[in-house]
């Protein structure tokens, strides 16, 4: 019994040893397992975390890339815009001279025409006024033979009186006859003395061709300052807008601003304001406001001088500061895209050649011929009336001579002129004015003009497409030919020429072209 208990007792140890080893080592594993899953963690988030970084380098460097691939191509498309720019103003350019050259031809033929017209009706005019004279020498004939017949039956007292008569009357149209002969040769010499003194003087005055042009570019250092001078919410903008009454336009032309307005002066103003507010570096609203007003005062000291220094250049002295003001503002002005301070200081030179010929007071002429304009920079608020009188009555108001004066507001022939002064500022004024080159038509007009003749071109039916070329000169329309036959095309020809006769203004005449064609096409294979 005790030999089984004891059996019985090994073999339960020894189930126990088994049961407790068995444990022993499943607890063993499971804490090794553990380190190794944990071990394995760590390492698939070091791998995590190195993609990650990995991922976010190649990220940034793409980016770098990318970036880089942007910079080129926009300095490439700001190459490609400039030339093409270049190209535009290059075409723009050719297109005016050859505008140029037919409006010289377009002259040239209405001369020619005008002069064979003039000389067929002198020929008409001369055979008419024969055939009058062979009439009434036809009557004389008769009249001289009823005489004579009255003669030989007359007394010899009859016969003397009636031949003293005849002798009185022929007296008499002798002597118109040559008085008639006298006021044209006279009139002739004068002509040709005149166009003599006036060629003088047109070659002595030598000037610029203008352009017109309603926008200022002001150079900027670089793009940021776009940025401050919109401000915040465009505050900055709006103050500059509103202070030197401009339109400031700020678009991708890089390290430029435009400044638009048709009044020079005020542009003049801005420019000199956005400068002073660029270099400063400090631009807000209230700093805008100060700026501008600065300009303004400094613009009035610009304007001062410069009427200083073109009378000191004409030679005319002793003038009132105030009319050197005015003068000096004809610079930032223009008509028809001839500047006024040119015009005048034009005007000033012609007036005094052609005084200098005529024997008349050089220096007086020449300070009418340069005051005559001011009037055109006084404002309505100020004195009311037409430049010409503005002009003359400021001539006196500042001390000016009476013949000076009469010369200002006489020059269109409102008033009427107590001297020649007057007259030769009227010659002058013209012949500066109607120079070549001196006024242009504005790009605008001329693009409108375009822009018309095309959408009346295109508001017929049947028609592709419309082109107008030789600036506005010619206009070629292209039909579509399933819609518009060859007889068809001759009407809508003759129905585009009354449309643009009745629609449009324009110099000179336009030529229409329409141009029908069917093509039919086929492949051989």
């Amino acid at each position: 019994m005790l030999e089984e208990l004891n059996i019985y007792l090994r073999s339960v140890a020894l189930f126990l040893f088994f049961v407790g080893s068995f444990f022993t080592g499943y607890l063993v594993r499971w804490f090794f397992a553990g380190r190794r899953l944990k071990e394995a963690g760590h390492k698939a988030r070091s791998l995590i975390e190195s993609a990650e970084r990995e991922s976010e380098s190649r990220k940034k460097e793409l980016e770098l890339q990318g970036k880089d691939l942007m910079i080129k191509l926009h300095q490439n498309f700001e190459a490609e815009t400039k030339e093409r720019r270049e190209e535009i103003l290059a075409a723009e350019k050719r297109i005016q001279q050859k505008e140029e050259n037919l409006d010289k031809r377009v002259d040239l033929l209405e001369r020619k025409e005008k002069d064979i017209s003039g000389r067929l009706a002198k020929v008409q005019e001369n055979e008419k006024s024969t055939q009058e004279k062979e009439k009434q020498l036809n009557e004389l004939i008769q009249e001289e033979k009823q005489r004579l017949q009255k003669i030989a039956s007359m007394s010899e007292e009859d016969a003397k009186s009636l031949l003293l008569s005849r002798l009185d009357a022929e007296i008499v149209h002798e002597k118109a006859v040559r008085l008639r002969a006298a006021e044209e040769e006279i009139r002739e010499t004068a002509d040709k003395k005149a166009r003599q003194i006036i060629s003088s003087a047109i070659q002595r005055c030598a000037s610029d061709h203008t352009s017109s042009s309603t926008v200022t570019v002001v150079a900027l250092p670089s793009d940021e300052m776009k940025g401050r001078i919109i401000g915040r919410e465009g505050r900055n903008i709006r103050a500059l807008e509103a202070a030197a009454s401009v339109d400031i336009i700020i678009d991708d032309t890089p390290e430029a601003v435009t400044i638009s307005s048709f009044d020079m002066y005020r542009r003049e103003i801005a420019r000199i304001a956005l400068q002073n507010l660029i270099s400063d570096g400090r631009i807000h609203p209230g700093r805008i406001e100060e700026v501008v007003e600065k300009a303004k005062k400094e613009m009035e000291v610009i304007i001062k001088e410069e009427g200083e220094k073109t009378a000191f250049d004409l030679g005319v002295h002793g003038m009132h500061s105030e009319l050197l003001k005015l003068v000096g503002r004809l610079k930032f002005r223009t008509s028809y895209g001839q500047n006024g301070l040119q015009h005048t200081k034009e005007v000033a030179m012609l007036m005094g050649s052609i005084a200098s010929q005529l024997g008349l007071d050089v220096k007086v002429a020449m300070r009418a011929g340069l005051l005559h304009d001011i009037g055109k920079v006084v404002g309505q608020d100020v004195e009311e009336g037409t430049h010409a009188i503005v002009g003359g009555n400021l001539a006196r108001k500042y001390g000016e001579l009476e013949e000076v004066a009469n010369a200002i507001e006489s020059h269109h022939e409102e008033v009427e002129m107590g001297s020649l002064y007057g007259a030769l500022v009227c010659a002058a004024d013209a012949i500066s004015a109607a120079r070549p080159g001196a006024r242009a038509e504005t790009l605008e007009t001329y693009i409108k003009r375009i822009e018309s003749l095309e959408k009346i071109a295109n508001s017929f039916k049947g028609i592709n497409k419309s082109y107008a070329l030789q600036a506005g000169r010619e206009l070629r329309v292209i039909v579509d030919p399933d819609k518009i036959n060859d007889d068809e095309a001759v009407v809508l020809a003759t129905d585009l020429r009354k449309k643009i006769e009745e629609g449009m203004e324009y110099p000179g005449q336009i030529k229409i072209i329409v141009l029908r064609e069917k093509r039919a096409v086929e492949y051989a294979k």
